[in-house]
């Protein structure tokens, strides 16, 4: 259902912490003009956490209001609550996301069951395909191959965002899984690795600055063009590095910044980064051909 490159969206704020609908707008434009496949607003790297539920809603609107279905939009609406997560998907769905990202309940600790109960709760009560978003390294627990075989079973469950950093995980999901279950890679450096071993796409980090170079990238692929998709991996690989040398969606919003796209502005506990990282960024932008 879903393929290629797809950009998990920062969310624009000013310098006051307030949401920049008017930089949303504009980015949105943007990435679609410049060939992303698809975007996720409102997930880890959109500050889903410190976004207040109004403000999260209102991000998914715009950013459906200036796509208008020239690109499907995968909504984020996970939480830690069950109930949390239902009202969000179910505004998702009204406001007419193509589909629901939903992340593993973090905090909470789920076990498997409790893991394959939530997402059952959430397909339950609202008829939208939904994307399941298994990250460890942030909600610490980790969806099982066998829990994900189950879950995908569950009709309106349609792929999964896996960023577990696992390139054996392709794998095993395409085999317990079968090949229509769409995988969707959250770790931008092990892309092509991940496509290999069954992916069908990323929601990538680095599309945010870099659309056209991971578009480009994603279509060399699945037109056979190995080389040439493995020549932009290597050109992007420092940049990847770059913006998770400290915890993004910082590193993330100063690449941004440096291109006019926003502020570099996250909301606390997150900070800006600092100036090693600023350094290593503006030097992999560079290299990338993205600064002059």
């Amino acid at each position: 259902m879903f393929k290629g490159s797809y950009v998990a969206l920062i969310t624009p704020m000013r310098t006051d912490g307030s949401v920049d609908e008017k930089k949303l707008e504009a980015l949105v434009e943007w990435q679609i003009q410049e060939g992303t496949n698809g975007l996720v607003p409102t997930g880890t790297t959109g500050e889903s956490p410190t976004l207040t539920h109004d403000e999260h809603k209102r991000v998914v609107e715009v950013v459906l209001s200036v796509a208008k279905g020239r690109v499907p939009v995968i909504a984020g609406t996970g939480s830690n609550s069950t109930a949390e997560a239902i009202d969000l998907t179910k505004h998702a769905k009204k406001a007419g996301a193509d589909a629901a990202m939903l992340v593993t309940p973090y905090y909470n600790k789920p076990t498997q069951e409790g893991l394959y109960l939530h997402f059952k709760a959430v397909a339950d009560a609202v008829d939208i395909p939904i994307v399941v978003y298994n990250i460890p390294g942030r909600s610490v627990v980790n969806i099982s191959v066998e829990t994900m075989a189950r879950i995908a079973k569950i009709r309106n469950i349609v792929g999964v965002k896996d960023a577990t950093n696992d390139l054996a995980r392709p794998i095993h999901t395409r085999a317990t899984c079968g090949e229509d279950f769409a995988q969707m890679s959250g770790e931008d450096a092990t892309i092509l690795a991940f496509l290999a071993g069954g992916g069908h796409g990323c929601i990538s980090v680095t599309g945010n600055i870099a659309p056209r170079l991971c578009s480009t990238m994603h279509a060399a692929w699945q037109e056979g063009r190995i080389k040439d998709a493995l020549a932009i991996q290597d050109r992007l690989m420092p940049l990847h590095d770059a913006l998770f040398s400290e915890t993004s969606p910082g590193p993330i919003k100063f690449a941004a910044s440096l291109l006019g796209l926003t502020a570099e502005t996250v909301r606390l506990p997150l900070a800006p980064p600092g100036e090693a990282t600023r350094a290593r960024v503006r030097d992999a932008m560079t290299n990338a051909g993205l600064l002059n």
